[in-house]
């Protein structure tokens, strides 16, 4: 009910005339000259809001309209709500609001907040940002009093950071060293007493101001070395929240500016230093001042990192901490992979340390996110490190796609990770495209969500000695979502426990019971087989076929059998384009030629019937183009008419003994290129001879 009286709005909002809004910003002008703000106003405005936010297309207002409303958004003095709204409207309006925004920006933090939003919305160019990059720069050099700079400033920087590499513009190296230099302040000398918080005084006083406690860990010790994220405490100081904001945004700016390397000349030369050397200078380096800034916030940001995976440690009291402590070890490991990256003196202060964690976090699935950024760090650097990385990615894709399959953001995360460093998975690390079986776990389990990026990482698994078996997993996709959806109920209910079996319903408690019937376990076992090499399929696939029919119907079941025909023409259109040997090629079309076998004539009969529904579907029409899919149409239908001639099924699914050797599918002589070429011409579509 809530989500369509929601829609009705959208679209009222949507299909307003434009004579009514005009009615309707006047009537909000007139409202908006009153002395005092009614509720009336707000939810004009709100409605308003609404009606420009609704289309995908900017709504042109009235001037004298827009021009109030800029009054009241540069206007210190206005409530933060209609400050809100003004700025989310003129955000969305036209005509553009940035320079007339910018002529005289305001010093108060609240108000230079809500007017950046709507100059980084809109600028198009590096005219329309300067000056709103000016003043801030400025505002940060000039060391203003708290209340005047405080937490609103970073997330503008931030904001601005991407607004400019997006128009394709930079700050200057001064900007640059500006920043770095304030950064370094904010993320490593944040004061370590809690900030100050007022009390009630009692009923005879009035509220005073109660003494600064220290800060504690997250297991309650006092806090002994310098504030981080994870220091808490029951109210923050202005430093501290800049120290926690700058945490935020540090790997951005990291990855935007400190792409240039190091800042004086004689470091270019470190990478042909002996390593030992590096690590004494780097190490030497960070007691001293005397960095340029770029460098100075690589160090200060590197400690910064090395005291939250220490923190991390600690065993927290509440469960949000550790959440917390979880999200803080991947962005420090990113964070300290991309300082490597810039300078890799850095690598061998940082090694022990992610060796360390890794060996902690290890076998814990709870820390299975975790493990992406530590894998790419190994990846990134363990060759210049001599650092042996094949136990990491052997935990990796063993372990975590087959007991966290289930786990949406790490099945995301996991696919994006192989998806970045696919050509260098492909080249150094072994297992890799042996464990196609293990990664498909989370595209059988999540086919909705993961289609799009299974289409572009497939080929990456495609090798030639496993190319047979990779084939008959993608036919086997719908089977294998069935046994994970087995295996996840038989964990959650025990085999004593009818009654809880008995509330899946009668056809899944069947599948359940086979699943846990040892003369089957072979077949789930081989379905839910970790890595390749075991076998290119399995003798008893009928069998499994029958064990699993009941779950057909099953939603994870039917979206995998829609997402296989895709997967089959990636998986085609790749292998064209491979190189192998003729031996190996014929191997491959003999196995080919072998698929309809493991189907009997009717269920490729109701296959074929579908099958223009399936052309329809949106996956096949971004494959496809309008022509391909009516030939799909087309010639399924052709194939259903020759199915009912007389021995057409079984010349075609049920192939004679010599269907075992490569001649027969080779040979031009043989029988099967010759039966296909008799009844090739039966499929032109104006024959006579086809039953209908």
């Amino acid at each position: 009910m809530y989500a369509a009286a929601t829609e009705s709005l959208i679209k009222q909002a949507r299909e307003i005339k434009e004579e009514e809004l005009q009615r309707f910003c006047g009537r909000i002008f007139k409202l908006l000259h009153t002395k005092d703000v009614s509720g009336d106003t707000v939810d004009s405005l709100q409605r308003l809001n609404l009606i420009v936010s609704a289309t995908k297309y900017a709504r042109e207002l009235p001037s004298d309209l827009v021009m109030k409303l800029q009054t009241l958004l540069r206007s210190s003095s206005c409530p933060e709500q209609l400050q809100v709204l003004t700025s989310s409207i003129i955000r969305e309006s036209f005509p553009p609001s940035v320079h007339s925004l910018c002529s005289d920006l305001s010093h108060d933090s609240r108000t230079f907040s809500h007017v950046a939003s709507v100059v980084l919305a809109q600028a198009g160019n590096k005219e329309d940002v300067m000056p709103l990059c000016h003043h801030l720069l400025k505002s940060l050099e000039s060391r203003l009093s708290d209340g005047q700079i405080s937490r609103h400033a970073l997330p503008i920087l931030s904001e601005m950071s991407t607004t400019l590499t997006r128009i394709m513009c930079s700050l200057n190296p001064d900007q640059v060293n500006l920043v770095s230099r304030k950064l370094v302040d904010w993320l490593r000398y944040a004061s370590m007493q809690q900030g100050a918080s007022m009390s009630s005084g009692g009923f005879f006083s009035g509220p005073r101001t109660r003494q600064p406690a220290p800060l504690t860990e997250v297991d309650g010790v006092v806090t002994g070395d310098f504030f981080t994220v994870l220091c808490l405490g029951q109210s923050y100081s202005e430093d501290q929240w800049m120290n926690m904001y700058t945490f935020s945004m540090i790997k951005s700016w990291l990855l935007t500016y400190d792409t240039g390397g190091t800042t004086n000349t004689e470091s270019d030369d470190r990478s042909e230093v002996d390593s030992s050397v590096m690590s004494m200078v780097s190490a030497t380096s960070s007691s001293s001042r005397l960095l340029p800034p770029k460098e100075r916030l690589r160090e200060k940001a590197f400690e910064y990192c090395q005291r939250l995976i220490e923190q991390s440690d600690r065993k927290a009291l509440k469960k949000t901490d550790t959440e917390l402590q979880k999200a803080c070890i991947v962005e420090s490991v990113s964070i300290m992979d991309i300082i490597c990256g810039e300078d890799p003196s850095y690598v061998y202060r940082a090694f022990p340390c992610i060796k360390a964690l890794y060996g902690r976090l290890n076998g814990d699935l709870a820390y299975a996110r975790a493990l992406l950024p530590i894998a790419q760090f190994y990846l990134n650097h363990s060759e210049i490190a001599a650092v042996d990385a094949e136990a990491v990615f052997c935990q990796l894709f063993s372990h975590c796609p087959a007991e966290q399959f289930n786990e949406p953001m790490l099945a995301f995360e996991f696919v994006q990770f192989c998806l970045l460093n696919a050509s260098v998975l492909q080249d150094r690390v072994a297992n890799y495209r042996q464990s196609f079986p293990n990664i498909l776990k989370f595209l059988a389990w999540n086919s909705s969500g993961l289609i799009a990026e299974f289409v572009e990482l497939l080929p990456s698994l495609i090798a030639s000695d496993t190319a047979i078996e990779l084939l008959h997993t993608i036919l086997d996709l719908p089977c294998l979502a069935a046994a994970l959806d087995l295996q996840q109920r038989s964990a959650c209910y025990q085999a004593s426990d009818r009654t809880a079996w008995d509330q899946q319903g009668a056809k899944v408690a069947a599948c359940l019971d086979a699943f846990r019937q040892p003369f089957y376990r072979g077949l789930f076992l081989y379905i839910l087989r970790p890595e390749a090499g075991t076998g290119d399929t399995i003798d008893r696939l009928k069998m499994l076929h029958e064990i699993l029919a009941d779950m057909a119907e099953s939603p994870r079941v039917v979206r995998c059998a829609q997402v296989v025909p895709v997967l089959l023409h990636v998986y085609f259109n790749t292998f064209t384009q491979v190189r192998v040997t003729n031996e190996r090629s014929g191997h491959l079309i003999f196995y080919i030629s072998l698929i309809p076998f493991r189907s009997i004539s009717l269920r490729v009969s109701l296959c074929l019937s579908k099958m223009r529904t399936f052309a329809r579907s949106a996956p096949v029409m971004t494959c496809y183009s309008e022509e391909d899919t009516e030939e799909i149409i087309t010639r399924a239908h052709e194939l259903i008419n020759l199915l009912k001639l007389p021995n057409v099924a079984q010349f075609v699914l049920a192939p004679s003994a010599g269907g075992n050797g490569p001649r027969w599918h080779r040979d031009t002589n043989a029988s099967l290129p010759q039966g296909m070429r008799a009844v090739s011409g039966l499929l032109h579509r104006h024959s006579s001879s086809l039953p209908t």
